[in-house]
């Protein structure tokens, strides 16, 4: 009996020992941290052993293969023991794929991986397939085939982290939605280690497969020069045009796929901004791909209704409008929440940084943000980028006071803006709890 080790009791890992016990794998589930409680009366149920808040080195290093989570970073000494030892370590979506004969449609990028993967889960959906969503998103991959891969397609959200532990992984498509300098703490701050983890979702693609990208991204198209994939190429843009791909023009968006053209106006989208055009182009070639019909495609586009955390508009008081875009865990991302701001604005900021640089944001905040708050507990980089830009720049530890301040200095017309670009983990459990705590600390004004 092969033993299959699983670090990280998670979503994703206690998807994993569950699919490893079903394949008659001995299974051990070993987290450094604290495992939630729902999660262990899971692995109990399942009679899966574990232990948290250690990891015990004979019940570890003798494992056949190793799942490890993508949270866990490569640095850690047991997995410098386990590499020292050549035991395999993979992802989630590397040890669950063998398990599976379903189509994948794998989608990466920097930002707006989440809002493409909901939305082309959408689109097929309503178009009558047989989906399921998972990777960073809902409930796991590994967990789904388990619970008897009842699907004819998976749609997966793939971080950089769950690419690196992939290795014989092919989605039958691919999107990367864009590059952006990002977790470059996790790639020894080197941005060509991070592009390097990205392409891994096209490594091993065929003819057969289709990779679907940003043609105005200049890292993707830079990367196409000294580097191949085997698979059909799908660029989208806003401002080419291609005979096979997706792009903007005049205000409609184009799909040129199938000898079969789409042609809908942006104005009809239910997102708004240039970045969710891509996204949507990026959905919709996909559903062009697997012949979804134009009239759903069309209502779909229509009715999505977003991602929690992404530009999420939370209420409007005394004319002025909160909006939660705490999902902005990276510079890239706050310069898209930034660009598509209209009205003066207080930008809530700050977090753990990753190696950001602000340079980029400079000019939009010099012309669209009137105050800054920082949320975090460093934030001597924003005030050095930012002290001399804005009138008013304040320090806050909670989310509570932060959302004080922006209010006093809210006036008629103004935006109130969490786009953190950073990480959320010195105050917050994850971005999610941050935006959560954001909206409720907004709806207690």
């Amino acid at each position: 009996m092969k033993r299959l080790v699983v670090l990280g009791g998670g979503e994703s890992g206690v998807g994993t020992a569950i699919l490893g016990k079903k394949k008659g794998y001995d299974v051990f589930v070993s987290d450094f941290g604290k495992i939630k409680n729902n999660y262990k009366e899971v692995l109990i149920l399942n009679k899966i052993k574990f232990e948290d808040e250690q990891h015990t080195e004979e019940l570890i290093l003798n494992a056949d293969i190793v799942m490890k989570s993508p949270g866990i970073p490569d640095k850690v000494a047991i997995i410098q023991k386990l590499r020292e030892k050549n035991v395999p370590i993979v992802s989630e979506i590397e040890f669950t794929v063998q398990f599976t004969n379903a189509k994948t449609i794998g989608i990466t990028g920097s930002n707006g991986k989440t809002t493409t993967t909901m939305l082309t889960y959408h689109l097929l959906k309503q178009g009558g397939l047989n989906i399921a969503i998972g990777g960073n998103i809902g409930k796991s991959f590994a967990w789904q085939v388990a619970d008897g891969d009842k699907f004819d397609y998976y749609v997966l959200e793939l971080s950089s982290f769950q690419l690196d532990g992939c290795f014989t992984y092919k989605p039958d498509i691919a999107i990367l939605t864009n590059l952006s300098p990002d977790h470059l703490d996790r790639y020894n701050y080197d941005y060509n280690e991070y592009i390097a983890a990205k392409f891994r979702i096209t490594q091993n693609q065929t003819e057969d497969d289709f990779f679907i990208y940003d043609a105005d991204d200049l890292e993707i198209e830079k990367w196409f020069k000294t580097n191949k994939t085997k698979a059909k190429l799908v660029p989208f843009s806003l401002t080419k045009q291609f005979e096979f791909g997706a792009y903007e023009n005049e205000n409609n968006i184009n799909i040129n796929i199938n000898n079969d053209p789409f042609v809908m106006p942006t104005s009809q989208l239910s997102l708004e901004g240039k970045h969710n055009v891509k996204n949507a182009l990026a959905a919709t070639s996909v559903a062009q791909l697997l012949k979804i019909r134009k009239k759903t495609i069309r209502e779909s586009l229509t009715d999505f209704q977003g991602v929690e955390h992404r530009l999420e508009k939370v209420l409007k008081i005394q004319n002025v409008q909160y909006i939660n875009d705490s999902k902005a865990t990276n510079v890239n991302a706050a310069y898209f929440a930034l660009d598509s701001m209209t009205t003066p604005t207080i930008w809530i900021v700050g977090g753990v940084d990753k190696g950001n640089d602000y340079d980029e944001l400079m000019e939009l905040v010099h012309k669209n943000v009137k105050a800054i708050i920082c949320l975090g507990i460093d934030n001597k980089k924003i005030i050095d980028a930012f002290g001399d830009i804005v009138d008013e720049l304040i320090e806050t530890t909670s989310m509570n006071e932060a959302v004080r301040q922006a209010y006093k200095l809210g006036e008629k017309g103004d935006t109130v803006l969490l786009s953190p670009a950073c990480a959320s983990f010195d105050l917050f459990e994850n971005y999610e709890d941050r935006g959560r705590q954001f909206k409720e600390a907004v709806r207690n004004l």
